[in-house]
């Protein structure tokens, strides 16, 4: 069913339905979105909402200790092209689950659920699958869940890392900037000051800044990225005709975070590259940022519950590689509370907000697998 960012609950209802009628605790409830906004620690949004509902779904322990699953239930629009078998198909054909949210997540969620189900046979901690919304353009969800409950010894993200254990993640912000320039008649150009002229000297820049950034990455596991944290400019809306020299330029982008960064610091530095880039007397480009702000995030591969995990997947495929991933994620939110967290999930994150996406049910197998295997070895 269609659970497009903002518009969650049905899916959350159905999902609690569902693990009511297995015999777990399902806990549906609706947050006080007006006080979350006013937390000094709001994560952002950029999805139109005018309600917050959460869903836990709770397995007692039987020994101390107590993990968190988390995995949301929002996803992205279908986009405009169309889908072979439809967005909201469901379809499995040749091994494989097709639909919005096969990857990106409530495949991963269903699979937390199944290994929940497994559980109940053998000796194990209390176990809380967290089911959120509002993941992609922010993390809300799961920062209210948090709010509202935070007491776990470890946690576990089923996102689609490619069959490896994820401890680092990059942070990720997006901005706005607005460049004026001086109007004139084409024909007398020189009268004028191109604010497109005034950007292209931002955009330079901001190439520098990115390469600048990924020199002598510091964390070990994002430093084998290609390119741990993008720096992209995705809008530009420049003119007004095509016979006039424009005065203003709006463009929109998103800035990569790096580990250990702050989130301030790295706005203001942004900002320092821009009031360089334009130092020619003319008005002065402040940039604004709205929308989600995913701090970055980062477990110890040391810690004894990261070791777990690898140790629960090499189980399962042969092989547990530790890396990092150069996207924003709710890790974030349990490891800024000090509760050490990791994700491990299935192959095809390019196809997570692509046309046609689809999962390997096998690899979902894996994963509820591997949830089983690192929540019965846990020890707290």
């Amino acid at each position: 069913m269609p659970s497009v960012t903002g518009d969650e609950r049905e899916a959350l209802e159905w999902l609690a339905d569902r693990a009511a009628a297995l015999g777990l605790e399902a806990d549906l409830h609706q947050h006080d979105l007006a006080a979350l906004r006013t937390h000094p620690q709001h994560p952002g949004e950029e999805a139109p909402r005018d309600e917050l509902w959460g869903l836990t779904i709770r397995l007692p322990g039987t020994r101390p200790g107590r993990i968190a699953l988390n995995g949301h239930v929002d996803v992205v629009s279908p986009g405009t092209e169309p889908w072979r078998l439809g967005p909201w198909s469901g379809a499995v054909e040749d091994g494989r689950l097709h639909g919005r949210g096969s990857v990106d997540m409530k495949g991963a969620v269903i699979a937390a659920l199944h290994a929940m189900l497994a559980l109940r046979e053998t000796d194990h901690p209390e176990v809380v699958l967290m089911a959120v919304p509002s993941e992609e353009d922010g993390g809300l969800g799961t920062f209210a869940e948090l709010e509202r409950d935070d007491r776990f010894d470890a946690a576990l993200l089923p996102e689609p890392t490619g069959l490896r254990v994820v401890c680092a993640q990059a942070g990720a912000l997006t901005f706005k900037g607005e460049i004026r320039g001086v109007a004139a008649h084409a024909a007398e150009r020189l009268a004028g000051h191109s604010a497109i002229d005034r950007y292209v000297k931002v955009h330079a820049a901001f190439a520098e800044h990115e390469r600048a950034v990924n020199t002598n990455v510091e964390n070990v596991l994002m430093r084998d990225l290609e390119l741990p944290y993008p720096l992209l400019v995705g809008q530009v809306r420049a003119g007004e005709w095509s016979s006039m020299v424009p005065d203003q330029l709006h463009f929109e982008g998103r800035l990569g975070v790096p580990v250990g960064a702050d989130l301030d610091q790295a706005r203001a530095d942004l900002q320092a590259v821009v009031d360089r880039a334009l130092d020619d007397g003319l008005p002065r480009c402040v940039l604004t940022w709205e929308g989600g702000a995913f701090a970055p995030g980062t477990t110890d591969p040391e810690h004894p519950w990261v070791k777990t995990v690898q140790g629960a997947l090499a189980a399962e495929t042969g092989s547990a590689p530790l890396a990092g991933v150069p996207w924003g994620a709710d890790m974030r939110l349990f490891t800024a509370r000090g509760i050490p967290a990791v994700m491990v999930g299935t192959r095809g994150i390019e196809l997570a907000h692509a046309v046609d996406e689809h999962v390997s049910t096998d690899e979902l197998v894996t994963i509820a697998r591997t949830m089983i295997r690192a929540i019965a070895r846990a020890q707290f």
